[in-house]
C-alpha cells in the first residue's frame, strides 16, 4: 500500500475504509487493478493495537457475527489469519427463543460436522487486519481525509481540494453513504421506531460459546459470546433492540438498574449479570437501494443496504457483496473490458440484489411476527419453533444456508 503518490486518475477508486471497502480494495488490487482508497481515519489509527482485554469497558461495543462464507472470503484476501492473531469467539451452538412461550430452537455445529456457526469478532479487529494485509499491497491510500463532492465522471473532489478520477467508483461509504445521495440513487425505507442498545458484559456463568438470543414483543435481545486474551470465556456482546420508548427508558437506567433488567430480560440464562460496560443506542432502519449501480458507480454494503440486526447478517450481506463484485470484475478484467462496463455493473447488481432483498424480507417477517402477542400467533409460534426444532434436516438446511455453507 503506498500513501497518495500525486496520481489522480486510476481504474477504480472506494470511498470508505471499513470491513467492506478496504476487503474489496485488496481483493482488487490482486487481481491487478490500479486501486484507490480513501478513508477519513488514518491508517496509524486503524491498525493501532487494542488494549488487552481485562474488563468490559476494553471491549469494542461493536461486534459483527463472521460466517463461515465470510470467513472464507477474509481467508482468501490472506487477513483472515491475523483475524486469528487478535480477540475473536467461535461459536459452536445457537439457542433461541420466545420470552412469552415455550418455543426454542437450538442450533449445533456439530449436527452440520462443522467446527463453529460463526466467529465474532470486533469490527475494529476485522479493519485492522485487512489494513495490515493492505500494507503489502498496491493500492493507493488516502487516508485521514474526506470526499467533499462527487462530480460523475469528472471524479471525486476531496475536502483538501484534491480532485481523483477513476473508470468506477464504489460507494462503501456506510449507512448515510454521500455518494448515494450524490449520484440521485433512490431508497426504499422505513423506521422500526427501534433502538439497539449494545454493550459488553461479564456474568457469571460461561457463555458455553454460544449465541443467545431471546424474543419479547418489545424487540429481541442477543447474548454473543466473547473472548479476552487470557481466554476468559464470561464475557458477552449484547445487542438489545427495543421499541424507542423502551430503549429510551432501558437508557435511562443507572448502571445497577440496567444491569439487574439485562438479568431479568435474558432470564438468567448466563447467572448473574455481574458487570455492564458503558452502553450506546442507534436508531434502527431499514434501507435499500432501488439500484446498486449508475453511470460509474456501485454501491457495497450499508451503502446499498441496511437489515434489522437479528440475525446478525449485515456484514454477511456486505462480504457477499464483495465477493460478487470482485467475481464479475475479475471477468471483466480477463476480458480486456473497463472497470465501468455497463454489463459488467449490471450483473453484479442482479446477482446481489435478489438475495439481500430475501434476506431483508425475512428478517422483517421474523420481526412482525415476534411483536405480536395476539394468543393465536403466539400459539403458531411456538408451534412452529417446537416443530422446526424437531425437523434436523431441515432445521440444519437453514443454519447451513444462514452459514454459507451450502455449495
Amino acid at each position: 500500500m503506498t500513501s497518495d503518490s500525486g496520481n489522480s486518475q486510476m481504474d477504480i477508486l472506494i470511498v470508505g475504509g471499513g470491513m467492506i471497502g478496504s476487503a474489496l480494495a485488496l481483493g482488487l488490487s490482486r487481481q491487478g487493478w490500479q486501486v484507490g482508497l480513501i478513508e477519513g481515519a488514518t491508517a496509524a489509527e486503524l491498525v493501532a493495537p487494542a488494549a488487552p482485554a481485562t474488563d468490559v469497558n476494553a471491549f469494542e461495543p461493536r461486534v459483527s457475527a463472521i460466517s463461515l462464507a465470510s470467513q472464507r472470503l477474509l481467508d482468501e484476501l490472506g487477513a483472515w489469519r491475523r483475524v486469528q492473531d487478535s480477540r475473536h469467539c467461535g461459536y459452536r451452538q445457537m439457542t433461541v427463543w420466545d420470552g412469552d412461550g415455550t418455543g426454542r430452537i437450538h442450533f449445533d455445529a456439530a449436527e452440520l460436522h462443522a467446527s463453529s456457526l460463526g466467529t465474532i469478532v470486533e469490527n475494529r479487529n476485522i479493519v485492522r487486519a485487512l489494513f495490515e494485509e493492505l500494507a503489502d499491497s498496491e493500492v493507493t491510500l488516502f487516508d485521514g481525509v474526506r470526499v467533499k463532492a462527487w462530480h460523475g465522471r469528472d471524479g471525486v473532489e476531496l475536502e483538501d481540494g484534491r480532485r481523483l478520477n477513476a473508470h468506477l467508483v464504489v460507494g462503501a461509504d456506510g449507512a448515510m453513504s454521500r455518494l448515494r445521495q450524490w449520484s440521485g440513487l433512490a431508497t426504499r425505507e422505513w423506521d422500526y421506531d427501534q433502538q439497539a442498545i449494545v454493550c459488553t458484559v461479564r456474568t457469571r456463568q460461561s457463555h458455553r460459546y454460544t449465541a443467545w438470543q431471546r424474543f419479547s414483543p418489545t424487540g429481541p435481545l442477543a447474548f454473543l459470546p466473547l473472548l479476552n486474551e487470557a481466554g476468559d470465556d464470561h464475557f458477552c456482546s449484547i445487542v438489545w433492540s427495543q421499541d424507542t420508548l423502551e430503549a429510551k427508558r432501558l437508557m435511562a437506567l443507572d448502571t445497577e438498574a440496567f444491569r439487574q433488567a439485562l438479568g431479568v430480560a435474558i432470564e438468567q440464562q448466563l447467572g448473574e449479570v455481574l458487570e455492564v460496560s458503558e452502553r450506546f443506542a442507534f436508531p434502527l432502519r431499514q434501507r435499500h437501494a432501488k439500484d446498486y449501480v449508475t453511470d460509474g458507480l456501485a454501491l457495497v454494503g450499508d451503502a446499498a443496504h441496511t437489515i434489522h440486526p437479528l440475525a446478525g447478517q449485515g456484514a454477511n450481506l456486505g462480504y457477499g457483496d464483495v465477493r460478487a463484485l470482485l467475481e464479475e470484475l475479475a471477468r471483466a478484467k480477463a476480458r480486456n473490458l473497463a472497470p465501468d462496463d455497463a454489463l459488467v455493473l449490471a450483473r453484479y447488481q442482479r446477482r446481489r440484489k435478489g438475495e439481500n432483498l430475501t434476506m431483508m424480507a425475512a428478517m422483517e417477517g421474523f420481526k412482525q411476527l415476534f411483536a405480536r402477542d395476539e394468543l393465536p400467533v403466539r400459539w403458531l409460534r411456538n408451534t412452529g419453533m417446537r416443530w422446526l426444532n424437531q425437523l434436523p434436516m431441515l432445521k440444519n438446511r437453514m443454519a447451513a444456508e444462514a452459514m454459507g455453507i451450502t455449495e
